[in-house]
């Protein structure tokens, strides 16, 4: 805890964003932190509560109060160790995590919780700032040798935690870089790639080998990949789209993308990195662009497209706008449903709720308007509110199926079940070993389906003492 009566005299202060205006001619991160004496005060409102619940909310159990007490009195460094005990990325947490440990926080009760993820975010961002985060290499090796299929938040936690345990780890991934959807997915707005890069190189001293541009299944076969290492973790993400207009009238015109088709392009392109041969370039450069769903990703292409010019932006969303604010009575700790307006939403996109798509339509092949229907609270169509709205360009982000069925996922002969998770031994939740070899183990969004970065660095970390425990018998790493 920090200040004994801290909540009750200092109210509660989060981080702001520079002006619109400003923000969506680039795509830097626009985050204006809290100076380092207003940090201390927010961690001091952390009270004595009795029950941390800030810990349930935390899929990686962070030791909230205990780091917020340590930033109260100055001392930052012990603070980035007590954070770094439970949590390999908090710069990452701390930028795109939603901060369900918040929601969770006992203030929260009266909409003030502590300000946890950017309190966070100032502790890394410190350590960083001050050099005290260093590579940590391993006393002795092991002689094993673990290969990891994906690079991802959830492949890069196992990566790390399995190096400093001693052994040789090989990462594979088959884009230019390392990163996962940390690099391809989240904008750099919200996550600047430097960011992703300061970690892995830290990695690479660490003794972590990454194989980018490698595609398993492709340039490397997933048995060569079982014979040759020790352990195999399968850590390859859920990107196979839902697209729920398949069958939908119009739905071959030109201008209708996934979002993981839009959002990559950009991002390669802020970096520098060319996109591939025979890939059709997708702008939303003076367009009336349209995204379907509401969650991150949607925001995500609602932003890109702000940038890149779009003529108007309408986001659609199937459900009933929520509440304004929760009943505290039946949802707290957990997760509450209610209206959040996103950073790249107050940019100037218009939202519309209870909307369902029926078809698209248009001329010389190319797509220029969406139809609709409003839909009831049962999400069934209203009679009579059929419409159409101006489309150039319309982006899908209803989320991901699960895995996409690459090569090395048939050749490896892996039970793929309801939503694409893959099935455990015992199908249990902690069991992230794969049936059909000693050697193959699963973790973040391949084996729970589609979720937060939080909850892949936890499965990372899980994984890897799993991994740990296989090859030397008993394993010190923390779950």
């Amino acid at each position: 805890m920090g200040k004994i009566t801290g909540f009750l005299e200092i109210d509660r202060n989060d981080r702001g964003y520079k002006p619109v205006e400003e923000r969506v001619k680039h795509y830097k991160e626009f985050v204006v932190p809290l100076s380092e004496g207003e940090t201390k005060k927010q961690a001091s409102r952390c009270m004595d509560c009795g029950i941390p619940y800030c810990h349930n909310g935390c899929p990686v159990n962070n030791q909230i109060p205990d780091w917020n007490d340590l930033v109260y009195h100055g001392d930052w460094q012990a603070a980035l160790r007590n954070l770094h005990s439970t949590n390999n990325f908090p710069e990452f947490t701390g930028r795109v995590c939603p901060a369900p440990c918040e929601a969770a926080c006992t203030l929260n009760i009266e909409d003030t919780p502590v300000t946890i993820k950017t309190i966070e975010c100032a502790i890394v961002d410190r350590g960083f700032a001050e050099g005290w985060i260093v590579p940590v290499k391993p006393e002795t090796k092991s002689g094993k040798k673990v290969a990891v299929v994906g690079s991802g938040p959830a492949g890069l936690a196992a990566a790390q935690q399995l190096a400093r345990a001693g052994h040789e780890v090989h990462v594979y991934e088959g884009n230019a870089h390392a990163g996962g959807l940390l690099r391809y997915g989240i904008p750099d707005f919200k996550l600047e790639k430097s960011i992703v890069e300061r970690r892995v190189k830290q990695m690479e001293a660490e003794g972590v080998t990454f194989h980018c541009g490698v595609t398993v299944g492709k340039d490397v076969s997933a048995k060569e990949l079982e014979k040759k290492h020790d352990a195999v973790l399968i850590a390859a993400g859920s990107e196979a789209p839902f697209d729920f207009f398949a069958n939908a009238p119009g739905r071959d015109l030109d201008g209708i993308h996934y979002a993981m088709e839009f959002l990559p392009q950009q991002n390669r392109r802020v970096s520098g990195e060319k996109i591939a041969k025979g890939v059709k370039e997708i702008s939303a450069k003076g367009k009336n662009v349209i995204v379907i769903g509401g969650g991150d990703t949607g925001s995500d292409c609602i932003g890109t497209s702000i940038r890149q010019g779009a003529k108007s932006v309408t986001q659609l969303e199937i459900m009933p706008m929520p509440p304004q604010k929760e009943n505290k009575d039946v949802s707290w700790p957990h997760w509450p449903l209610k209206l959040r307006i996103s950073s790249s939403q107050a940019e100037g996109a218009k939202t519309e709720y209870s909307i369902s798509t029926t078809g698209f339509s248009g001329e010389g092949g190319r797509i220029s308007k969406l139809h609709y229907t409003r839909v009831d609270g049962k999400l069934q169509p209203v009679p009579g509110s059929q419409g159409t709205l101006d489309a150039d360009l319309v982006l899908l982000a209803m989320g991901f199926a699960g895995p996409v069925e690459t090569t090395f996922v048939r050749d490896l002969g892996l039970a793929v079940v309801p939503r694409g998770r893959f099935k455990g031994v015992e199908g249990t939740e902690r069991d992230y070993k794969l049936p059909g070899s000693a050697k193959l183990f699963a973790a973040g969004d391949v084996r729970r389906g589609q979720s937060l970065v939080v909850w892949a660095i936890r499965e990372g970390r899980q994984a890897a003492h799993e991994i740990d425990k296989l090859l030397m018998g008993r394993s010190d790493l923390p779950r």
